[in-house]
């Protein structure tokens, strides 16, 4: 078990070098912010080939299982939870321990969510693949210490997750990873729009994750076995020396540890040479209750470097879309969009779309909340003068749509930036963040920067953008009724959407 000083993961020397080699390859509006970024963050240098871009639900999840399916050394999950319906992947894990008895299963949960009581609660299903493999599977809890021990004492179970969650959503196997914001759940596997990027023959970037993964597992509940006949599962605190309540500066410290090594230090032999390499690919780890800001620091680091292009009269205007299934954005960011004069399309998820929609109790307002929050923002939109239906469609200006599919809710985040209108993007931002004040305070998130000069891959990732805006439609939030209920509860507890 790793714990707040055990966090000396290989790091390569020359993935740095093949990135600031590659910078010169990007689109020119890019490359400052490339340099400047490699100089901050650590850098993965890849083949456009092995970026492989899902669409649907259905195909992240036949990949997922066919990972697992291949793997021989290690499978690693990280998510906010798993199903307690999901038998067909418990199973599939099962056969993939079955069959390899060098094989390890790594779970990383988050601790209230996947302990919500009841026979339905995540950690129920896991026992049986438990006690088949105990030796071989280990299921660790992360739980954000910002709630405190009294508090939590008090808070119903379901609301303890408000004070933030573990968010990040990475799936690998072996050499090779699939990042998402899809939680492991039948709905993210049929009916629930997100994205997804598979990694392939990628042995240092699956090794930064696992590592991230590890060291965080270090500062998580552990689920065992109960050595009685009990069906209930035992939930332990790894390090008796480290109080569960106050984890806040050593994770702090060891997650700043393990950035600065995978961005110097030395280790891996096997690092590609390769000139065909055309894709950089910068992890971010936000967790803004541990001073992690990362996320933060690399918007601001694109909108300063972006200025001068944006300004200049002399390159065409480019284009930056951005979408979040749960629409708030951080403040940070939208006087970093405001400011700026580049054109922006966001799309947000309808009413109807929004996974809380028919919820009950309390949860059923939080569409109804996101409304408020869109209409707020579309408010601060014009008092900037950038309202697209003001403006009539010139350049600088912002356009909100939302998603609408008939049985269908959505779940995407990211941003994508094209050089100009009527060119496909060479950078995007994906992972597990929602661009949210949630996203950038409570929840602890792993989120990707990803440039390339790659035609075919700025296509997929084109076709990316045509796949989600395909079921956009003009906002009609401004119309929509907000009750004063929900007014006052979105301004309690507005930071936790």
């Amino acid at each position: 078990m790793l714990n707040g000083n055990d966090v000396d993961a290989p790091c390569s020397p020359r993935q740095v070098v093949l990135c600031r080699r590659n910078v010169a390859t990007l689109h020119p509006c890019l490359r400052d912010f490339a340099s400047a970024l490699a100089a901050k963050q650590p850098c993965f240098s890849l083949s456009s080939k092995d970026v492989h871009i899902l669409h649907e639900p259905a195909h992240f999840y036949s990949r997922l299982l066919e990972a697992i399916r291949r793997a021989r050394r290690r499978i690693f999950l990280s998510s906010l939870y798993i199903g307690s319906e999901e038998r067909e992947l418990l199973d599939a894990l099962g056969s993939a321990l079955r069959e390899n008895p060098g094989l390890h299963v790594y779970l990383l949960l988050d601790y209230n969510r996947s302990t919500r009581p009841g026979p339905s609660s995540p950690v129920l299903a896991l026992l049986p693949l438990l006690r088949s493999y105990e030796k071989r599977v280990h299921v660790s809890l992360f739980r954000s210490p910002i709630l405190s021990r009294l508090a939590a004492s008090v808070v119903p179970p379901r609301f303890k997750e408000g004070w933030g969650t573990w968010h990040a959503k990475v799936y690998g196997s072996d050499d090779e990873v699939i990042v998402s914001g899809a939680n492991l759940n039948r709905s993210y596997f049929t009916d629930r729009k997100d994205r997804y990027l598979h990694f392939t023959s990628q042995p240092i970037l699956t090794d930064y994750c696992f590592s991230f993964l590890r060291l965080i597992s270090g500062f998580s509940y552990q689920l065992a076995l109960s050595d009685t006949a009990s069906a209930e599962p035992v939930i332990t605190w790894p390090d008796p020396s480290i109080n569960p309540w106050k984890i806040q500066p050593l994770v702090e410290r060891s997650l700043s540890k393990f950035q600065t090594c995978h961005l110097t230090s030395s280790a891996y032999s096997h690092a590609s040479e390769s000139s065909s390499n055309d894709v950089l690919l910068f992890p971010m780890i936000q967790g803004g209750q541990f001073n992690v800001r990362e996320e933060e620091r690399t918007m601001s680091l694109l909108f300063h470097h972006l200025a001068p292009q944006i300004s200049s009269s002399v390159v065409p205007a480019p284009l930056m879309n951005l979408t979040s299934g749960y629409f708030g954005l951080y403040r940070p960011y939208q006087d970093l969009i405001l400011k700026s004069s580049v054109d922006c399309d966001i799309l947000v998820a309808s009413p109807q779309a929004n996974g809380f929609y028919g919820s009950h109790g309390l949860s059923g307002l939080i569409p109804e909340g996101y409304t408020l929050l869109e209409q707020r923002f579309m408010r601060a939109v014009r008092a900037a003068g950038r309202d697209a239906s003001c403006e009539g469609g010139s350049s600088g200006t912002v356009r909100l749509s939302e998603w609408v599919r008939e049985g269908w809710t959505y779940h995407a985040k990211g941003i994508w930036f094209s050089p100009s209108q009527s060119s496909p993007p060479v950078l995007t931002l994906f992972g597990s963040t929602n661009l949210n004040s949630r996203s950038a305070n409570l929840d602890t998130e792993l989120s990707f920067v990803m440039l390339t000069s790659s035609e075919a891959l700025q296509k997929s990732l084109q076709a990316e953008v045509n796949g989600l805006w395909q079921c956009a439609v003009q906002w009609r939030g401004a119309e929509r009724h907000v009750r004063w209920r929900t007014r006052t509860i979105v301004g309690m507890v507005g930071g936790m959407l």
